[in-house]
C-alpha cells in the first residue's frame, strides 16, 4: 500500500482531525512525506481539510472508480470482487477481461469510460466518462453450459437489488435483462461465454454491465434518448458511482453462489415481481428480421424465459436468443 493509501485509509477510520504527528507516527511516515500524500489527495479531488493545531480531516470523497473508493463501500465477498482492476478508460471492460490470461475466477473490470461499450447484437452502448458505471466480471463456473442461461436475468435482479439498496427505488425488468425506470432503459448488460472446443467446457463466462447514474437527457445521443434514462433525472439527485458499485459486487457475488448450489428460488421470485412485461401487450422482434408478431406476455418460466399467448390463444415459449421484446407504444409500454 502507497502512503498516499495509508494517508486516506487513516483519514476515512477518524470521525474528526487527526494531527500530522499521529498520522506520521502511526504510518511511520516522516512529516514531509504526510503532507506530500494530502496533496496528491487533494489533486485527486478528495477534500481534506487542514487545521492549525488540529491537523487533517477527509471533508470529502471523489466521485471516482478507483479502487480505494470502491473498496471503502466494499464488504466482504466470496468471489466477485477479491480482485478489482480500475481504469480510467477501455475500449470495453468485456473485452479486457476477455483479452487476459490466467485471471482468477471473480476478477472484475471497471472503467470511468468506455470508447466502444457494446450490448447485445453488437449494439453501441454509450459509456461517456464520469456519467456512468461500467464493469465486467469474469466467471469460470464449474456448471456445464445448460446450466448457465440464467446468468443475464440473475444479473438483472442483482442489479435491481443495488440499485435499491443505495438509492431507495426498484426498477423494473424489461423481459430478458433490461433494468427500467419511468418506463426507459436505465441499464445494458452483456454475457459471453467462452467454451473449450473439443470438450464443449465452460472456460469462462464474462458479464457486462453498464449502468446510467449521472446522465443528462442531452447526454444521450437522439435515438437513445427517447428509451434511455439515468439514476440523476429519476431521482433528481447524484448518486455516489463508487458505492452503487460496491453493493453491485456484493450483490452479484451472492447471486455467483446462488448458481453454483443450483438454487434461484429467490431469484426467480424477484424476476416475476419485477417483470414490468407480464400483463401486457407486446411486440417479439425477431432477431436477423422477419415479421414482428403481437402477443399477451403471460408469465416467466423455471428458466426465466417468456411465455406468451398469441392471438389464436395458443401459449408458446420464447428464449432470449431467439427474440427482442418491445411495448406497443413505447420502450416497455
Amino acid at each position: 500500500m502507497s502512503s498516499r493509501e495509508e494517508v486516506l485509509s487513516l483519514l476515512r477510520r477518524e470521525e474528526g482531525f487527526l494531527s500530522g504527528q499521529d498520522l506520521s507516527r502511526r504510518l511511520g511516515l516522516s512529516r514531509a512525506a504526510v503532507w506530500k500524500a494530502v496533496d496528491a489527495l487533494r489533486k485527486e479531488g478528495y477534500e481534506i481539510e487542514a487545521r492549525t493545531g488540529l491537523g487533517y480531516c477527509l471533508a470529502a470523497a471523489p466521485d471516482a472508480l478507483t479502487e480505494p473508493e470502491i473498496r471503502s463501500f466494499l464488504g466482504k465477498t466470496a468471489v466477485v470482487g477479491r480482485e478489482l482492476r480500475c481504469f480510467d478508460e477501455l475500449d470495453s471492460t468485456n473485452n479486457y477481461l476477455k483479452t487476459q490470461t490466467g485471471l482468477p475466477d471473480g476478477t472484475v473490470a471497471v472503467a470511468d469510460s468506455q470508447t466502444a461499450g457494446r450490448g447485445r447484437m453488437d449494439r453501441s452502448f454509450q459509456s461517456p466518462k464520469g456519467q456512468g458505471i461500467y464493469l465486467s466480471v469474469l466467471l469460470r463456473p464449474p456448471l456445464p453450459p445448460d446450466r448457465l442461461p440464467p446468468v443475464t436475468a440473475l444479473a438483472g435482479v442483482a442489479v435491481c437489488a443495488a440499485v435499491e439498496r443505495v438509492c431507495g427505488l426498484r426498477p423494473g425488468l424489461k423481459w430478458p435483462n433490461d433494468p427500467v425506470l419511468n418506463g426507459k432503459k436505465l441499464c445494458g448488460i452483456l454475457t459471453e461465454m467462452s467454451l473449450e472446443a473439443e470438450t464443449g467446457r465452460v472456460q469462462s463466462l464474462v458479464l457486462g454491465i453498464g449502468i446510467n447514474a449521472g446522465q443528462r437527457p442531452e447526454d444521450f445521443s437522439p435515438e437513445v434518448r427517447e428509451i434511455a434514462t439515468s439514476l440523476l433525472q429519476v431521482l433528481g439527485a447524484p448518486v455516489s458511482r463508487p458505492q452503487l458499485t460496491a453493493a453491485l459486487l456484493e450483490e452479484l457475488d451472492r447471486t455467483y453462489a446462488a448458481l453454483l448450489t443450483g438454487d434461484l428460488s429467490e431469484y426467480l421470485a424477484a424476476y416475476r415481481r419485477d417483470c414490468v412485461n407480464l400483463g401486457k401487450t407486446v411486440q417479439l422482434i425477431p432477431f436477423g428480421g422477419g415479421a414482428r408478431e403481437t402477443a399477451q406476455a403471460v408469465e416467466i418460466d423455471e428458466a426465466f424465459n417468456l411465455v406468451v399467448r398469441g392471438s389464436g390463444g395458443r401459449k408458446r415459449t420464447v428464449r432470449s436468443g431467439e427474440v427482442s421484446v418491445r411495448g406497443l407504444w413505447g420502450y416497455t409500454e
